[in-house]
Protein backbone atom coordinates (compact mmCIF):
# COMPACT_ATOMS: atom_id res chain seq x y z
CA UNK A 1 0.00 0.00 0.00
CA UNK A 2 1.36 3.43 -0.90
CA UNK A 3 0.56 6.92 0.24
CA UNK A 4 0.48 9.61 -2.44
CA UNK A 5 1.53 12.28 0.03
CA UNK A 6 4.35 10.34 1.63
CA UNK A 7 5.23 7.23 3.63
CA UNK A 8 3.48 6.29 6.83
CA UNK A 9 5.76 5.70 9.79
CA UNK A 10 5.96 5.17 13.56
CA UNK A 11 7.30 7.58 16.11
CA UNK A 12 10.85 6.94 17.23
CA UNK A 13 11.12 5.41 20.68
CA UNK A 14 13.70 5.78 23.41
CA UNK A 15 15.91 2.80 23.94
CA UNK A 16 15.25 0.70 27.04
CA UNK A 17 17.69 -1.50 28.88
CA UNK A 18 15.43 -4.51 28.82
CA UNK A 19 12.44 -6.11 30.47
CA UNK A 20 11.44 -5.15 33.96
CA UNK A 21 10.10 -1.65 33.43
CA UNK A 22 6.74 -2.91 34.66
CA UNK A 23 8.26 -2.89 38.15
CA UNK A 24 9.01 0.80 37.95
CA UNK A 25 7.97 2.54 41.17
CA UNK A 26 4.62 4.34 40.94
CA UNK A 27 3.66 7.09 43.36
CA UNK A 28 0.49 6.00 45.20
CA UNK A 29 0.77 8.38 48.12
CA UNK A 30 -2.29 10.37 49.20
CA UNK A 31 -3.13 13.55 47.38
CA UNK A 32 -5.10 16.44 48.82
CA UNK A 33 -8.07 15.32 46.71
CA UNK A 34 -7.87 11.83 48.28
CA UNK A 35 -7.89 13.28 51.79
CA UNK A 36 -10.85 15.57 51.04
CA UNK A 37 -12.82 12.70 49.49
CA UNK A 38 -12.21 10.44 52.50
CA UNK A 39 -13.18 13.23 54.90
CA UNK A 40 -16.45 13.78 53.03
CA UNK A 41 -17.16 10.05 52.98
CA UNK A 42 -16.67 9.88 56.76
CA UNK A 43 -18.90 12.92 57.30
CA UNK A 44 -21.60 11.47 55.07
CA UNK A 45 -21.52 8.10 56.83
CA UNK A 46 -21.70 9.80 60.24
CA UNK A 47 -24.58 11.95 59.01
CA UNK A 48 -26.46 8.90 57.71
CA UNK A 49 -26.01 7.08 61.03
CA UNK A 50 -27.31 10.11 62.96
CA UNK A 51 -30.43 10.19 60.80
CA UNK A 52 -30.94 6.43 61.16
CA UNK A 53 -30.64 6.67 64.95
CA UNK A 54 -33.15 9.51 65.26
CA UNK A 55 -36.43 8.26 66.73
CA UNK A 56 -38.68 9.85 64.09
CA UNK A 57 -36.79 8.12 61.27
CA UNK A 58 -36.43 4.58 62.63
CA UNK A 59 -39.52 3.32 60.80
CA UNK A 60 -38.88 5.27 57.60
CA UNK A 61 -36.76 2.78 55.70
CA UNK A 62 -39.00 3.14 52.64
CA UNK A 63 -38.36 6.90 52.60
CA UNK A 64 -34.74 7.22 53.71
CA UNK A 65 -32.84 5.16 51.16
CA UNK A 66 -29.23 5.88 50.20
CA UNK A 67 -30.24 8.28 47.42
CA UNK A 68 -32.31 10.28 49.89
CA UNK A 69 -29.49 10.37 52.45
CA UNK A 70 -27.25 11.74 49.72
CA UNK A 71 -29.81 14.39 48.73
CA UNK A 72 -30.31 15.53 52.33
CA UNK A 73 -26.57 15.60 52.92
CA UNK A 74 -26.13 17.86 49.88
CA UNK A 75 -28.88 20.18 51.18
CA UNK A 76 -27.13 20.30 54.56
CA UNK A 77 -23.81 21.14 52.92
CA UNK A 78 -25.49 23.93 50.92
CA UNK A 79 -26.96 25.46 54.09
CA UNK A 80 -30.61 24.74 53.30
CA UNK A 81 -31.00 22.35 56.26
CA UNK A 82 -29.26 22.69 59.61
CA UNK A 83 -31.20 20.20 61.74
CA UNK A 84 -34.22 17.96 61.34
CA UNK A 85 -37.36 18.23 63.44
CA UNK A 86 -40.33 15.93 63.59
CA UNK A 87 -42.80 14.75 60.95
CA UNK A 88 -45.57 17.10 59.80
CA UNK A 89 -47.48 14.61 57.67
CA UNK A 90 -47.07 11.19 56.10
CA UNK A 91 -48.61 9.93 52.89
CA UNK A 92 -48.45 7.24 50.26
CA UNK A 93 -46.08 9.23 48.07
CA UNK A 94 -44.20 11.52 50.45
CA UNK A 95 -43.49 12.47 54.05
CA UNK A 96 -43.05 16.05 55.24
CA UNK A 97 -40.77 17.05 58.13
CA UNK A 98 -39.84 20.28 59.86
CA UNK A 99 -36.23 21.41 59.83
CA UNK A 100 -34.09 24.39 60.76
CA UNK A 101 -32.30 26.31 58.02
CA UNK A 102 -30.51 29.20 59.65
CA UNK A 103 -27.76 29.46 57.06
CA UNK A 104 -29.82 29.20 53.88
CA UNK A 105 -29.14 31.88 51.29
CA UNK A 106 -32.75 31.47 50.13
CA UNK A 107 -33.94 33.71 52.94
CA UNK A 108 -33.48 37.43 52.58
CA UNK A 109 -31.46 39.39 55.14
CA UNK A 110 -34.63 40.93 56.56
CA UNK A 111 -36.23 37.51 56.96
CA UNK A 112 -33.19 36.07 58.73
CA UNK A 113 -32.75 39.04 61.04
CA UNK A 114 -34.31 39.01 64.48
CA UNK A 115 -37.34 41.13 65.35
CA UNK A 116 -34.99 43.81 66.66
CA UNK A 117 -32.86 43.71 63.51
CA UNK A 118 -30.04 42.00 65.37
CA UNK A 119 -28.34 38.68 64.80
CA UNK A 120 -29.85 36.32 62.19
CA UNK A 121 -32.07 33.62 63.64
CA UNK A 122 -32.80 30.09 62.55
CA UNK A 123 -35.81 29.58 60.32
CA UNK A 124 -38.10 26.60 60.25
CA UNK A 125 -38.61 25.04 56.84
CA UNK A 126 -40.61 22.09 55.59
CA UNK A 127 -38.76 19.21 53.96
CA UNK A 128 -40.88 17.07 51.65
CA UNK A 129 -39.34 13.70 50.81
CA UNK A 130 -40.86 11.63 48.03
CA UNK A 131 -40.39 7.89 48.02
CA UNK A 132 -38.41 6.69 45.02
CA UNK A 133 -40.51 3.52 44.97
CA UNK A 134 -43.79 5.39 45.28
CA UNK A 135 -46.84 3.13 45.45
CA UNK A 136 -48.80 5.59 43.30
CA UNK A 137 -46.20 5.70 40.55
CA UNK A 138 -48.84 5.18 37.85
CA UNK A 139 -50.91 8.05 39.22
CA UNK A 140 -47.85 10.30 39.02
CA UNK A 141 -47.38 9.41 35.36
CA UNK A 142 -50.99 10.37 34.69
CA UNK A 143 -50.20 13.95 35.69
CA UNK A 144 -46.77 14.12 34.03
CA UNK A 145 -47.72 12.58 30.70
CA UNK A 146 -49.00 15.35 28.48
CA UNK A 147 -47.25 18.11 30.40
CA UNK A 148 -44.97 19.72 27.79
CA UNK A 149 -42.47 20.67 30.50
CA UNK A 150 -41.69 17.03 31.28
CA UNK A 151 -41.63 15.23 27.95
CA UNK A 152 -39.26 12.35 27.36
CA UNK A 153 -38.57 11.26 30.95
CA UNK A 154 -39.36 7.62 30.19
CA UNK A 155 -40.65 5.11 32.73
CA UNK A 156 -37.70 5.00 35.12
CA UNK A 157 -39.13 5.45 38.62
CA UNK A 158 -36.24 7.55 39.86
CA UNK A 159 -36.57 9.91 36.90
CA UNK A 160 -40.34 10.15 37.34
CA UNK A 161 -40.08 11.03 41.04
CA UNK A 162 -37.27 13.51 40.39
CA UNK A 163 -39.34 15.14 37.65
CA UNK A 164 -42.34 15.26 40.01
CA UNK A 165 -40.36 17.09 42.70
CA UNK A 166 -39.04 19.64 40.22
CA UNK A 167 -42.55 19.98 38.83
CA UNK A 168 -43.88 20.84 42.28
CA UNK A 169 -41.19 23.46 42.80
CA UNK A 170 -41.89 24.94 39.37
CA UNK A 171 -45.64 25.01 40.04
CA UNK A 172 -45.16 26.75 43.39
CA UNK A 173 -43.02 29.46 41.79
CA UNK A 174 -45.52 29.95 38.99
CA UNK A 175 -48.47 30.16 41.38
CA UNK A 176 -46.68 32.72 43.55
CA UNK A 177 -45.90 34.87 40.52
CA UNK A 178 -49.61 34.77 39.73
CA UNK A 179 -50.45 36.18 43.16
CA UNK A 180 -51.52 32.92 44.81
CA UNK A 181 -50.30 32.34 48.36
CA UNK A 182 -48.35 29.08 48.49
CA UNK A 183 -45.28 27.88 50.43
CA UNK A 184 -42.13 29.41 48.95
CA UNK A 185 -39.90 26.75 47.35
CA UNK A 186 -36.31 27.04 48.58
CA UNK A 187 -34.28 24.15 47.16
CA UNK A 188 -34.65 20.87 45.28
CA UNK A 189 -32.26 17.92 45.38
CA UNK A 190 -33.23 14.61 43.78
CA UNK A 191 -36.42 13.48 45.56
CA UNK A 192 -36.32 16.17 48.28
CA UNK A 193 -38.03 19.57 48.24
CA UNK A 194 -37.24 22.24 50.85
CA UNK A 195 -39.89 24.94 51.18
CA UNK A 196 -41.36 27.51 53.52
CA UNK A 197 -42.94 26.07 56.64
CA UNK A 198 -46.53 27.13 57.18
CA UNK A 199 -47.17 26.93 60.90
CA UNK A 200 -45.96 27.93 64.33
CA UNK A 201 -44.00 26.31 67.14
CA UNK A 202 -47.29 24.75 68.21
CA UNK A 203 -47.70 22.89 64.92
CA UNK A 204 -48.48 23.09 61.22
CA UNK A 205 -51.12 25.39 59.75
CA UNK A 206 -54.65 23.99 59.92
CA UNK A 207 -56.52 22.85 56.83
CA UNK A 208 -59.92 24.29 55.96
CA UNK A 209 -61.37 20.91 56.84
CA UNK A 210 -60.01 21.24 60.41
CA UNK A 211 -61.25 24.71 61.39
CA UNK A 212 -64.45 26.64 61.88
CA UNK A 213 -64.68 29.28 59.13
CA UNK A 214 -66.09 32.45 60.65
CA UNK A 215 -66.70 34.18 57.31
CA UNK A 216 -67.14 31.49 54.63
CA UNK A 217 -68.27 33.99 51.97
CA UNK A 218 -65.00 35.91 52.20
CA UNK A 219 -62.96 32.69 52.25
CA UNK A 220 -64.83 31.50 49.17
CA UNK A 221 -64.05 34.73 47.33
CA UNK A 222 -60.35 34.28 48.06
CA UNK A 223 -60.24 30.64 46.95
CA UNK A 224 -62.25 31.49 43.84
CA UNK A 225 -59.77 34.21 42.95
CA UNK A 226 -56.91 31.76 43.53
CA UNK A 227 -58.53 29.33 41.09
CA UNK A 228 -58.87 32.07 38.51
CA UNK A 229 -55.31 33.31 38.99
CA UNK A 230 -53.90 29.80 38.65
CA UNK A 231 -55.86 29.23 35.47
CA UNK A 232 -54.89 32.66 34.15
CA UNK A 233 -51.24 31.70 34.75
CA UNK A 234 -51.76 28.51 32.75
CA UNK A 235 -52.07 26.11 35.70
CA UNK A 236 -54.77 23.81 37.04
CA UNK A 237 -54.28 22.50 40.59
CA UNK A 238 -55.85 19.14 39.80
CA UNK A 239 -56.64 18.11 43.38
CA UNK A 240 -57.95 21.25 45.07
CA UNK A 241 -60.20 20.76 48.08
CA UNK A 242 -60.59 21.73 51.72
CA UNK A 243 -57.73 19.33 52.52
CA UNK A 244 -55.00 21.33 50.76
CA UNK A 245 -56.08 24.87 51.57
CA UNK A 246 -54.70 26.04 54.91
CA UNK A 247 -54.92 29.04 57.25
CA UNK A 248 -51.58 30.65 58.04
CA UNK A 249 -51.14 33.99 59.81
CA UNK A 250 -54.70 35.01 58.97
CA UNK A 251 -54.39 34.17 55.27
CA UNK A 252 -55.40 31.29 53.02
CA UNK A 253 -52.64 29.29 51.34
CA UNK A 254 -52.85 26.55 48.73
CA UNK A 255 -50.50 23.60 49.22
CA UNK A 256 -49.61 20.35 47.43
CA UNK A 257 -49.09 21.55 43.87
CA UNK A 258 -47.07 18.53 42.77
CA UNK A 259 -49.87 17.23 40.57
CA UNK A 260 -50.80 20.65 39.09
CA UNK A 261 -50.73 20.62 35.29
CA UNK A 262 -50.55 23.25 32.58
CA UNK A 263 -53.62 24.15 30.56
CA UNK A 264 -52.04 22.24 27.66
CA UNK A 265 -52.36 18.94 29.51
CA UNK A 266 -54.96 16.66 27.86
CA UNK A 267 -56.85 16.32 31.17
CA UNK A 268 -56.60 19.98 32.22
CA UNK A 269 -60.29 20.75 31.69
CA UNK A 270 -61.38 17.63 33.53
CA UNK A 271 -59.10 18.55 36.46
CA UNK A 272 -60.44 22.14 36.47
CA UNK A 273 -64.02 20.89 36.61
CA UNK A 274 -63.12 18.61 39.53
CA UNK A 275 -61.39 21.46 41.40
CA UNK A 276 -64.45 23.70 40.97
CA UNK A 277 -66.76 20.90 42.07
CA UNK A 278 -64.74 20.18 45.23
CA UNK A 279 -64.43 23.85 46.21
CA UNK A 280 -68.01 24.84 45.46
CA UNK A 281 -69.51 21.81 47.22
CA UNK A 282 -67.40 22.40 50.34
CA UNK A 283 -68.37 26.06 50.64
CA UNK A 284 -72.01 25.27 49.85
CA UNK A 285 -71.95 23.08 52.96
CA UNK A 286 -70.67 26.15 54.85
CA UNK A 287 -73.72 28.15 53.77
CA UNK A 288 -72.32 29.92 50.69
CA UNK A 289 -74.76 30.21 47.80
CA UNK A 290 -72.81 28.72 44.92
CA UNK A 291 -72.66 25.76 42.56
CA UNK A 292 -69.82 24.00 40.74
CA UNK A 293 -71.24 25.18 37.41
CA UNK A 294 -71.26 28.81 38.54
CA UNK A 295 -67.68 28.65 39.80
CA UNK A 296 -66.44 26.95 36.64
CA UNK A 297 -68.17 29.53 34.44
CA UNK A 298 -66.57 32.36 36.43
CA UNK A 299 -63.06 30.95 36.14
CA UNK A 300 -63.41 30.37 32.40
CA UNK A 301 -64.90 33.81 31.77
CA UNK A 302 -62.40 35.91 33.70
CA UNK A 303 -59.15 34.00 33.11
CA UNK A 304 -57.21 34.21 29.85
CA UNK A 305 -54.55 31.48 30.03
CA UNK A 306 -53.68 31.81 26.32
CA UNK A 307 -52.78 35.49 26.73
CA UNK A 308 -49.01 35.64 27.30
CA UNK A 309 -49.25 39.14 28.74
CA UNK A 310 -51.68 38.00 31.42
CA UNK A 311 -49.48 35.07 32.45
CA UNK A 312 -46.36 37.21 32.76
CA UNK A 313 -45.14 37.91 36.31
CA UNK A 314 -46.93 40.84 37.86
CA UNK A 315 -49.67 41.10 35.25
CA UNK A 316 -52.00 38.26 36.19
CA UNK A 317 -54.71 40.66 37.39
CA UNK A 318 -55.14 42.19 33.92
CA UNK A 319 -58.03 39.88 33.03
CA UNK A 320 -60.05 40.71 36.14
CA UNK A 321 -62.69 43.46 35.89
CA UNK A 322 -63.03 45.96 38.72
CA UNK A 323 -65.16 44.99 41.70
CA UNK A 324 -65.40 41.99 44.00
CA UNK A 325 -66.28 38.44 43.09
CA UNK A 326 -69.71 39.03 44.64
CA UNK A 327 -70.25 42.00 42.30
CA UNK A 328 -69.53 39.87 39.26
CA UNK A 329 -71.81 37.05 40.39
CA UNK A 330 -74.81 39.36 40.34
Amino acid sequence: MTDSDGDFGLLETDEVDGVGDEWEEIDVSDTEADRIARKRDREFNEFRERIKDADQFKVEASVFDDATYGAIYKLVQDGHIDAFGGPISTGKEANVYTALAGGSEAWSTSEQAGDDGGEPRDRQVAVKIYRINASDFKDMRGYLDGDPRFEGIGSDKKKVVTAWVRKESSNLKRARRAGVRTPEPIAVERNVLVMEYLGTEEGRAKRLSEVHIENPDTAYEVVTEYLRRLYDAGLVHGDLSEYNIVFHEGQLYIIDLGQAVTVHHPNAEEFLERDCRNVANFFARQGVETTPEELLAYVREYATPDDDEDTAPGSDDDAVPQGTFEDRRE
